[in-house]
């Protein structure tokens, strides 16, 4: 594939592309049609209902400030710096103190303590790169308090960019005395702005104290309180993903084992979910984000709510006793494994067990009686070497001894090739692992030539999960600007391999999944948002057309009797959907100029006059889509006239096309 298209185009393909806006039907193009040949009647592999899922991480403020609908940035005063995100107005010396409780309450120390005598004192919140405000949408507040002497009242406020009051309500409060209490409110926004703040007027006198300072929009995925935004959930559940790689690769390490993610932490009341600093938090020096914490308030419970409310399979991964081997390097003695391992055994447990084992009982607590029906878990993310292969033995023998329908998903570092890739690869497949998860970042062009990298794999042994993969442009591209065209159609080149081969292919996911335009650490990524809006990648669509029509079986698809991976740029693959009676053919076109094909369907089946085509299909490599054109690029749908067993196809330069033809009865 060529970086970039010609700057000029010659006068034939001009014409061509006259003439494909007039349709398929009407074009007449002197080129010798490639005969592509489909062999209908014989299955090579089964395609797992599962293939195709989604893999979630808190970076680039993907949870925190993201899909976890929280507006208020540390809420209960627990960053490094405890008024980080707060400014605060008309105060006097004394007037307001950061109390520290860690000897009672360690997961959640701090609390604000304010001595009002005559100012109105402002407490104002500057949201995670602002707050998202909707027009006519009720806002929820709570917060827990107590006021032992006094009568305080608050006056909340919420005003937009240019300091205009967009929302306001009081709240008065009554005495509490040592008791810690919560108080909520609700009030209504007058006009839509995307970096608004938010304020807490004290007025009266009085001394009171108060934590979990909390906004919420009322418009949360399945209106659940102080839930997640319905927006970011939608876009995954219009996907269909198989699964969801829950809660993310180097987080689950973390920069030393002290910072690693630890489940248990994360369920529960709100108020008793210790908070963390995220490790992206430090990561990178050219993308500081001292403001990026972990709340927790979307933790392992949430993960796998979500997972049932979009019908996908739940693919938590743990870790092993290691922490990120880039930053510390840090590893638990295997004497003392056994918290790790535990935490791992109780984990499926909380998922799958009855209500009255002691995870299970916990989960029924937390409102969800029945198993969330777990089937497989990661152990580690990215380790390699022979600690790690020492470290999973231990996890392996104990997972399996007591649940062995668990599948594993084992490590295969860092990338698909190189020394610890075939440590670790020759190790797990001799001992037989369920699944080994290779993970590649790399430019287009080694998509386009791994596009055939798994017809040799053995096909029985262990599976493979590709659990994180995305090409990677040009590094001086930033941002949002590397999800182009080009590194989204590279992909599905590659991704036309991994189903041909998914009998050895049985999982992948795109990496990583949400990115903030505002608050970004690593790019591409798969969806970008705002404090308000939403759209997909040209990634995002290709993820997309994969996963909603990934039929049921392969099928066989070869051009002068080869798969076609490459020949004249072209890369496919072909299923069969058993339960819809329909075959389902992907074709790349990465080269830049107009492919004619003939599709002979080579089998008894007898098949309708009328097929669909869903086109991805772009001239220019560089495009993107956008917050202001969101759908730049996006699937076109057309029909097709069949005649016989043969279907004549104009592919466009540079695009994705997904054909979808129906058997007759």
């Amino acid at each position: 594939m060529k970086l970039n298209p010609p700057a000029k185009r010659v006068l034939s393909l001009i014409l061509i592309n006259f003439f494909f806006g007039l349709g398929f039907s009407n074009l007449g193009i002197a080129q010798k049609p490639k005969i592509v040949t489909i062999k209908t009647d014989q299955y090579i592999a089964k395609v797992e209902q599962n293939m195709w899922g989604v893999f979630f991480e808190d970076i680039n403020f993907g949870a925190d400030g993201g899909i976890y609908a929280e507006l208020i940035k540390n809420r209960s005063f627990e960053f490094t710096k405890p008024l980080m995100g707060w400014n605060l107005q008309k105060q006097k010396d004394g007037e307001i103190l950061v109390v520290n409780r860690k000897e009672v309450n360690e997961a959640n120390p701090r609390y604000i303590q304010i001595k009002n005598e005559t100012n109105d004192i402002e407490l104002i919140n500057e949201g995670f790169k602002g707050i998202g405000v909707k027009k006519g949408l009720r806002y929820d507040f709570s917060m827990l308090y107590r006021m032992p002497i006094g009568g305080i009242k608050l006056v909340l406020v919420l005003k937009d960019s240019k300091n205009k009051v967009i929302g306001k309500t009081d709240l008065p409060l009554l005495q509490t005395g040592s008791n810690w209490q919560k108080q909520f409110a609700s009030f209504i926004a007058t006009e839509t702005d995307l970096k608004s703040k938010f304020s807490i007027i004290f007025q009266g006198k009085g001394n009171i104290d108060i934590d979990m300072i909390s906004l919420f929009p009322s418009d949360t995925w399945k209106n659940r309180p102080q839930g997640l935004r319905a927006d970011m959930v939608q876009i995954l559940a219009d996907m269909k993903p198989g699964f969801i790689r829950f809660p993310g690769g180097c987080i689950v390490e973390g920069t030393d084992l002290a910072n690693r993610y630890q489940w248990k932490n994360t369920i529960g009341p709100i108020e008793e979910r210790k908070m963390i600093m995220n490790r992206w938090n430090i990561e990178f020096a050219h993308r500081p984000a001292p403001d990026y914490y972990q709340t927790f308030g979307l933790g392992f419970f949430e993960y796998f709510q979500l997972a049932e409310d979009i019908e996908a399979d739940a693919l938590p991964i743990l870790n092993c006793g290691m922490a990120c081997q880039f930053n510390s390097g840090e590893v638990v003695a295997l004497d003392e494994l056994d918290p790790y391992v535990q935490d791992a055994l109780d984990l499926i447990e909380f998922a799958n067990g009855d209500i009255t084992t002691k995870w299970g009982k916990t989960r029924a607590e937390l409102g969800h009686p029945k198993p969330f029906k777990l089937k497989m878990l990661g152990i580690g993310n990215e380790n390699w070497g022979p600690q790690y292969l020492e470290r999973l033995a231990i996890f392996t023998k104990a997972i399996k001894g007591k649940y062995p329908y668990i599948k594993l998903i084992n490590s295969s570092g860092t990338g698909p090739d190189g020394d610890r890739f075939e440590l670790l690869n020759n190790s797990l497949r001799a001992s037989k692992a369920d699944f080994v998860d290779e993970h590649y970042y790399r430019p287009a062009d080694w998509f386009l030539k791994n596009a055939g990298r798994y017809d040799s794999y053995p096909r029985n042994e262990s599976k493979v999960f590709v659990g994180e993969y995305a090409v990677h442009a040009d590094s001086k591209i930033i941002g949002a600007n590397r999800n182009n065209w080009q590194s989204a159609l590279a992909a599905a080149a590659l991704m036309t391999g991994l189903e041909r081969n998914a009998d050895v292919v049985q999982m992948a996911s795109y990496a990583p999944l949400f990115a903030h335009v505002d608050a970004w650490q690593w790019a591409p990524d798969m969806i970008w948002v705002d404090n308000l809006n939403v759209y997909g990648t040209p990634d995002y669509y290709v993820q997309k057309l994969f996963a909603t029509n990934k039929g049921t079986d392969v099928v066989s698809i070869t051009a002068d009797q080869k798969n076609l991976i490459g020949q004249n740029g072209l890369y496919a693959s072909a299923v069969i959907d058993k339960s819809t009676n329909e075959l389902i053919v992907k074709i790349a076109n990465t080269e830049n100029k107009v492919q004619n094909i003939d599709l002979s369907l080579d089998g008894k089946k007898k098949i309708k006059s009328i097929g669909i085509i869903d086109e991805l299909a772009n001239d220019n490599l560089a495009q993107l889509n956008s917050m202001e054109n969101p759908r730049a690029i996006g699937p076109k749908r057309t029909n097709i006239s069949i005649k016989g067993k043969k279907i004549n196809l104009f592919l466009k330069p540079y695009s994705f096309s997904v054909i979808r033809i129906s058997f007759k009865s």
